[in-house]
Formats: structure tokens, sequence, C-alpha cells
């Protein structure tokens, strides 16, 4: 016997083998039909008795296996249910000749058989054959397992009378020498008068009495002609048929104690009336077998009646009593060559056992004595059986690592070089199988927790050779997938090297077959998740970004002052404040708005020792429809902490949630999603898109400043111009206003603001007309308007400032200021006069420095769906002024004139700038002053007043501050006085 059954258990010994096959041409999907439903009768309860027959069917058999059906009956065919397909009579003939041809190969040991015949009609189907069965076809077979049962109960009539027959008391007839068929050429010419031969013939036949006893469901019966058998086979050393023995006692206490059978959840029986009965008087351990009484046996050797042995003591071993027999079995069969077979299967029974004792140590002894049997020469598809079979066997005990070694030596064998057809399919497969074993799972997720399990090395040659099976099955997209886990989950553990032969093969995989997010399912069902290339590169933190500051938006501030967002009568909630703190963790303050770029920025670098081309990155959203705009970099080998900008545009409004990004490396297309990447710090990923708004942008006939604009009030300013006038000069400022965005601008408000001088400004700085602007909206997409703003400075001329006093001074004499140089002199303070305080005697060398003004013109604008919302922007324009000195009057007095109601003012006028300039007032010829010159003017005025001046309001009389009140009072006098003068200067040569 050179064929094993890798799938044979302990309560096989009590079986009946009954062989199912088909005669001539039939559909195997309809043969394995019919097989699965004769299959299904395997067992049956005996009529009048307690007693249990078990089936064992098979569809192939080897009839050299066959041949070892005396050594143990189990082994032997008995039973034959042959499945045909007849349509036409007159095929029946020749369909009856190989039904009887298909006897002949089982012959010598079938009990009985059948002939199921499908399609077959008229006189012959009407024929009544008890060993034939006619069925017009495949499904209109209802009776056909009635009929298996009657079949079965046929061969345990057949059963039962063997048994009978051989523990008969035959006085005075010889017993027949049992063999196995590689004996027979020895026991030629034996002297078989011996008490040697005939102990040995008494041995083996109540061997073979206690198999039949087993298959016949009587079990104490068996075990006692098991232990007879035992003692006299191993009085004359017949150490073969002494293992089958002890194997036979062994596999019939297994069945004493395991009721629910050895197999496992693919093999398990249902327990008989008769076992689940004895299974509660179980013999616990420590249990001996029975000593037999040589006065119970006949002359023969044959005791017709067992029941003395049995009643005198329990025959059934221990579980500890039983693998220590199993032991010894195995020991006497590894002296034959010829029952390797035996020995091997005897192995796997036993570690069967031990599975079910949880004794995986000693089972695997079991198994590492079967790996070193020699079955001599095996087929390859046998090798493969072998390792997998053991596979099988080491996974149950739960030596998963090992069960993996010798199903990935089974993937090996599938593809040896002695095949001529390597079956990588089935290699492809078992490497599958093999992954659990090695601590390996295909999902990327498992690897992302941080803790690696399992030898690297080992996972790593394994997905290696998983990428070539793919290959050589003709599945590159197979081969994407597993090279793309071999880079994603073992980078930590690649050499230099080995990353780069890992992305170069990648390359050339996906140059053919361009690898994806979508998953792919095996034929056997088994889902290969896609696998984002979360390190390639490294994202260390995700930042949202807001808008620029003049596309940031902003909402109308509510009458009520605050937001009613929380509604609840309770002033203090902590569930309130605690899911508040929850929003804060995800939302982000600030907004985008619906059709704006918006900004995501990114921090990664580059684990590879080479330069990382990284295209299509791009953002993954969720909330509101988003276009994300892909973008493509190049990271450095090895570098450090890299920004990167992602930019995408929302086309709806509502939240939008920033769930990851998108990449292609190595033609690998990644959908990296954040939650899924450990360590990325983040300051929230929701934002609120509100409506969109209208993009203005504008430009302006100043340049721009170089100057930055910092308001004291904190805000900023989006552009700045500058320009550079003297005292007293007006520019105009033309703005035009641009609609860059797609929605149409509806309304504008224009504001100015001085933020930073220390001079005080006279009269209005910044002067625009707001209607010229408006008659031009709404401003649609693309249209231009325009606003002209009038710059005018207008700072203090006088030399000091209580020079006003001089005007009710009559006894001051008019006198020349000294001047030390013709150009941009120092003026030095009159001895005369007498300053307020010392700090401001201190600004008359000041006089002539250039001056800066700075000022803010604020656009708030806005239009389309974010108007209605109560949305709108600011566009703030920063405006710089440098102003240079012009004139400075440094000294004022008073001469009568020639009428007593007017008089003569007398100035004295000094030009601070390097040109030459005209002064001018009303009624008066204009005053040339060369740069640096001072002169005395004299303007002839109608006398007047200060107290005919108005009396200031009730709101302002009411001022606590003095100062202010005096100074409001000389604000209203110098308006009064440059209204009587007009007093204008003008550059030549300008």
């Amino acid at each position: 016997m050179s064929i094993p059954d890798y799938m044979q258990c302990a309560e096989d010994h009590q079986t009946l083998l009954v062989v199912v096959q088909p005669v001539g041409i039939v559909p195997e999907e309809h043969f394995f039909k019919i097989y699965k439903r004769i299959a299904s009768i395997n067992q049956i309860n005996v009529r009048d008795s307690q007693r249990v027959l078990y089936i064992r069917y098979r569809h192939h058999y080897p009839p050299e296996n066959n041949e070892w059906g005396d050594f143990q009956t189990h082994r032997k065919v008995v039973g034959l249910i042959a499945v045909t397909e007849c349509v036409q009579a007159k095929d029946w003939p020749q369909t009856a000749e190989r039904y009887h041809n298909q006897k002949e190969v089982f012959g010598s040991t079938l009990y009985d058989s059948r002939l199921l015949v499908f399609g077959l009609h008229g006189e012959i189907a009407e024929q009544t054959r008890t060993d034939v069965a006619f069925y017009p076809n495949y499904e209109e077979c209802k009776e056909m397992e009635k009929r298996v049962e009657d079949f079965i109960e046929s061969l345990f009539i057949v059963l039962e009378s063997k048994r009978l027959d051989r523990t008969t008391d035959k006085s005075g007839d010889k017993i027949p020498l049992l063999c196995v068929p590689f004996e027979k050429k020895d026991f030629v010419g034996l002297d078989t008068d011996s008490r040697h031969y005939k102990k040995r013939c008494q041995g083996r036949m109540r061997k073979h009495v206690g198999d039949l006893c087993l298959q016949a469901g009587m079990l104490q019966d068996a075990l006692v002609h098991y232990h007879m058998a035992v003692e006299l086979l191993r009085s004359v050393n017949d150490f073969l048929w002494l293992g089958a023995a002890l194997e036979g006692l062994c596999s019939a206490s297994v069945i004493y104690h395991y009721p629910g059978g050895t197999a496992g959840k693919f093999g398990a029986r249902k327990q008989s009336i008769s076992l689940s009965a004895e299974s509660g008087k179980r013999h616990r351990p420590g249990a001996q077998e029975v000593l037999i009484d040589p006065g119970a046996l006949t002359t023969n050797g044959i005791s017709a009646d067992t029941s003395s042995e049995i009643g005198r003591a329990k025959n059934c071993l221990s579980p500890e009593d039983i693998i220590e027999k199993y032991k010894e079995a195995i020991s006497y069969y590894g002296k034959y060559k010829n029952a390797g077979v035996i020995e091997l299967e005897a192995c796997v029974k036993a570690v069967r056992v031990l599975a079910i004792q949880k004794r995986a140590m000693e089972a695997s002894e079991f198994l590492q004595n079967a790996v070193y049997i020699n079955l001599g020469q095996l087929s390859e598809e046998e090798k493969i059986q072998r390792y997998s079979i053991l596979s099988e066997l080491y996974d149950l005990i739960g030596f998963h690592r090992k069960s993996a070694f010798f199903k990935r030596v089974a993937a090996m064998q599938c593809v040896a070089p002695t095949i001529p057809e390597p079956g990588w399919r089935a290699c492809y497969k078992l490497l599958l199988e093999t992954l659990p074993g090695y601590s390996l799972s295909l999902d990327p997720k498992d690897f992302s927790k941080g803790h690696h399990k399992g030898w690297a090395a080992v996972q790593m040659r394994l997905l290696h050779e998983l990428v070539y099976a793919s290959r050589r099955m003709g599945n590159p997209g197979l081969s994407v997938r597993h090279l793309s886990f071999l880079l994603q989950t073992m980078l930590d553990f690649l050499s230099d090297q080995e990353k780069k032969e890992v992305t170069q093969s990648l390359e050339n995989y996906t140059s053919k077959c361009p690898g994806g997010m979508e998953t792919i399912t095996l034929p056997d069902g088994l889902k290969l998740l896609p696998v984002p290339f979360t390190k390639l590169p490294i994202v260390r933190s995700v930042k949202l970004l807001n808008l620029p500051l003049g596309l940031r938006p902003h909402k109308v501030k509510s009458l009520l002052g605050q937001s009613l967002a929380t509604k609840s009568p309770f002033i203090y909630s902590p569930i309130i404040v605690h899911n508040r703190g929850e929003e804060r963790g995800k939302k982000i303050d600030f907004q985008w708005v619906q059709g704006d770029v918006c900004e995501v920025q990114l921090m990664v670098y580059n684990p590879m020792p080479f330069e990382l081309r990284v295209e299509n990155v791009g953002l993954l959203s969720s909330g509101v429809e988003f276009e994300s705009l892909p973008a493509a970099l190049s990271l450095p080998a090895e570098s450090g902490l890299y920004p990167v900008t992602l930019v995408g545009v929302p086309r709806t409004s509502g939240n939008i949630t920033i769930n990851g990004y998108h990449t292609s490396v190595f033609g690998v297309t990644s959908d990296c999603l954040l939650e899924t990447l450990p360590g990325v710090k983040t300051s929230g990923c929701t934002v609120e898109v509100v409506p969109a708004l209208p993009r203005l942008q504008f430009n302006t006939s100043l340049p721009r400043s170089a100057h930055t604009l910092q308001p004291a009030s904190g805000e900023e300013v989006s552009t700045s111009v500058s320009v550079q006038l003297f005292n007293g000069e007006s520019q105009k400022l033309v703005v035009k206003l641009e609609n860059i965005g797609s929605e149409p601008l509806e309304t504008l408000e224009i504001t100015s603001k001085v933020v930073t001088t220390k001079e005080k400004l006279f009269g209005d700085f910044l002067t625009w007309n707001l209607d010229e602007v408006l008659s031009q909206l709404p401003l649609k997409p693309g249209q231009v308007a325009t606003l002209t703003v009038g710059i005018r400075v207008k700072l203090d001329f006088s030399g000091q400032e209580n020079m006003l006093q001089d005007l009710n001074d009559d006894g001051i004499s008019v006198t020349g200021l000294p001047i030390s140089s013709p150009l941009r002199q120092v003026l030095k303070p009159r001895t005369e006069s007498k300053p307020l305080n010392s700090s401001e005697s201190n600004k008359s060398g000041e006089y002539n420095h250039v001056k800066a003004l700075e000022a803010i013109l604020n656009f708030k604008y806005s239009g389309g769906p974010g108007h209605v919302e109560g949305y709108y922007r600011n566009l703030s324009l920063g405006l710089h002024v440098d102003v240079e000195p012009s004139v400075f009057f440094t000294r004022v007095s008073t001469l009568p004139a020639t009428s007593t109601r007017q008089c003569h003012l007398l100035l004295d006028v000094f030009n601070a700038t390097e040109h030459e300039l005209t002064v001018s007032a009303k009624n008066n010829e204009d005053l040339v002053l060369h740069a640096g010159e001072c002169q005395r003017m004299a303007i002839q005025v109608n006398k007047f007043n200060f107290e005919n001046l108005p009396q200031l309001s009730e709101d302002t009389s009411n001022f606590t501050n003095l100062k202010q009140q005096e100074e409001e009072r000389q604000q209203a006098r110098g308006f009064k006085i440059n209204s009587q003068l007009d007093i204008c200067w003008r550059i030549i040569s300008f």
C-alpha cells in the first residue's frame, strides 16, 4: 500500500467502506450531487438492536489498498454504489456489462452492490431488481436515500454473518493465517503444525474478529478480542499484527472516550444512543488491561462467548494509555519498510486524539516522526498533499508558524522544476493560507497600530513570493497590490538598496498595470484591500489656512450684540460646555468662501534614500462639493520637514471637512485618510464655507509703498501706496475698482482713518465723492469702477504755536529773523516769544524736517448670495504721505492802515523749499521767494474782533478739559483768519 489516506481518524476503524463511482459517462456536476445525497446516509441504527452502523464513503479508492483489508477491515471495500446515465434501452446491455466489470475490481471483498440508473424509461426501467434502481432523471429520485439505507442494512447482515462465523467454535478446523500482501512469499514452506504458527494464526484471527466486532457496533466485544490478540501476538513476536492489534485497541478506546469523534468540525459524528449511555460510565484514567484467562479460550483459541471477560474488568484504555499504545504500535510499524503508509496514518490518528486532549507537545513529536517516514517515490501531487496535511495538523494543535512552514513547502512543491506545467494558482492560494501563521495580514490597517508582530525578514520573503506567483499567474494587478503592501508595511525594515530595488520593480509593474484604490476580489472570495502610501511621503501635520486678508468674509453684527446660538434657558450647563469644547477641537474659527481658492498646508518629509517624485497631490473632502486642484512635488532624499500647500475650490456652501489627501507615487494612486495616519498633528479639519461673494481688486495712480502700515488697532492693510507732497499741496488719487470674482458687487462703503501722525491736521485729509462709484453699481464680474480721492495736506505753517497772541501785541516791533544759511536753515525761535513749555521749544528744530502721514482707506463691499446671508468683505488701501515743509510764517504783527476799518497784517514768510515760489493773498500782489529766503509780506485786511465769533454749542461747552476748549477756540480763530486772508503758495518751476 503506497497511497496514504491523510484524512483517517481513529473512529474510522468502526466504519464500513463503500465506494461510489460513476459508470460510463456521467456529468460531474450530477454525479457529485448524487454522491452528496448518498454520503449523507453515514450512520443508521440497526433494527431490533441498540447498535449503530457507520459508513465511510469514497468516490475514489486505490485497489491496492483494498488488499490490506484482512489487516484492518476498515480498509476493505465492502460496498459499491455505481451511478450511471442510460437514456436509450439499447445502451442498457453495455451499461450492465460496465457495472459487472466495476464489481470485479473489488469483487473479492464486496458484501453487496447497487446500480443507480438515471434517464432510462420503458420496459427495462419497470423491472423490479434489488441491485438496480431506475430513476427518470437526477431530480426525480426521492426514494434514493431509502434504497441506500436498505443497501446498508444488507451490508450489516453480511457483516454480522461473517462475525458470527469467525467467532463460532469449530473444533478441529484449522484457523487460516491472515496475511498482508508483502508477507505471503515469506510464509512459504513454514511448519503449519508448530505451536508458534498456530498462536500466530490465533492472534491474527482474534485481532480480525475484534475489527469485525468494532464495525458491527459491539465495542466491548471488540476490546476483549483486541486484548486477547495483543497477548497472543506479543508471545510470538508478530510485531506488525501486534501493532495493528494495539491500534485497534486504541481506536476502540478513543471511540468510547470521545463519542463525538476526533476528525474535528468537518468530520464530527452524531452520538448514538448506546455510546451516549456508555460515555456516562467511562473508565477514568488508570484503568488496566484485562488479564485474559487462558481457560476462556477454546481449542482453536476463539471464544464464542466473551461475556465472562466483559464482566471481569473494563477493558477500555485510559486517555494516557491510548497515547502510549499508539507509540508502541507505531514503533512496531517502523520495523517494516512496506508498512510506511500504516505507520503514517497511525501518527495522524494519534495527533488528532492528542489535539482533543490538548497535548500539543506530544502531538508535535508524532508529527515530527511522520515527516521522516519514507513512503518511497511519491508523485508531486502526493508530496503536495502530504505537506498540506502536515500543515493542517500542526494548525490543529496550535503550532501556527510550523503549520505555515509546511504550507509554504507545499506551495513551492506546486511549482517544482520537475512539474511540466507548474501550478502557480495553487501555489498562490497556498501562500495566502500561510499568512496567519507568520502573523501577516493583508489589511494595511493592522500595521498602523505601531507594534509590528512577527519576523519581518520572513514576512518580506513571503510577500516577494506572492508578488512572483502573481506575475507568473498573469495577474500584474495582484503583483502591484502585494508589492505596494510590502513597500508600505515593511518600509522600516528595508535597507536602502532594497528600497531602490522594490521601487524599481514597482515602477516596472505599474507601467503595465497602474495601482489604484479599488478592492481586488480573488476567485475564492478573499478581498485584498487597497494600500494607500501614507509613508511616501510621511505627513506630520495638517493645517487649514485662512484666506488672504482682502478675501476674508465678515459677518454683519447682530443688532442684539451677541449670537443666540444656544437657546438653553440655563445660564450654565456642563454638557453644553463639553460639546463646545469638542466642536472647537474640530471646527476652525475662520471661514472659507464658496468659489475662492482655499489652502491646506502639510508638513511632510521623504524617508527614501533618493529623490521622491509625488504626482497628482490633492485634497480629499466631504460635506460640500469641492474641486481639488492637483499639484506635483519633488522631495529631496531623506528630507527634513517640508511644507507643501494644497489648494482647492469649494463649489457649494456649508461645512467642509478635509478628510485627507490623494497622491500618485511610483504609479500607485493612494487615498490617505487623516484618521489612519499615526502621529499627525492638526488644529482642526472642519471649516465653514460661506456663500459666494464678489472679489474686488484695485489699481491706483500712485506707486506701491515700501512702508508697511501697522495700525494700532491691529488691522491689516492689503496694499499700500506712497506719495511725497509739500505742506499745503493737494493731489488726486485715482483708484480703479475691478470685480475679478464671479458675483456682482452690489454694495460699497468707503471710510478713511488717519492712523499714525503726531502732527495736527487742518481740514479734510482725504475726500471723495461716493456717489461717483455708487452710480456704477451693481458692478458685474469683469467690470471696472473709478473713484477719485483727493489728498490735501495741511499742517501748521507757523514757526511757533503762540503766534496768534502776537496779533494783540501792538508794542512788538517788526524785525527780521537772522538767517545762518541760505538753504533750508534751521530756524531759531524768537527770544521774545514765550513758549507754553520747554518741550514745545525743543520742537523748533524740526520745522524743516520731512513729516510722515499715514491713513487707511477702507472699502467694505458685498454682493451675490453672501450678501443675502449677511456677509461682506473688507479691502484696505494704505496711504503713506511724506510731507515736506513749504513755507513758514515766522512772525506776525499789525500796523494801522489809512482807513480806520482796516489794518495791515505783516507776515515774515520763510521759503523752506529748494525751489523758487510765490506767495499770494486776497487782493494782494504775489511775493516771490527764492530758496531759503525770508521776506516780509504786508496784507491789508478789514478789522474784525474774535469776540464776534459764534459761541461753542452746548454740547461742546460742557468739556471738562480746559485745554481742549482752548484748542477749539484757537482753531475757530484760525479758520476766521484764513477766510479773510486766503494765502496760497505756488512753486514756479512746477
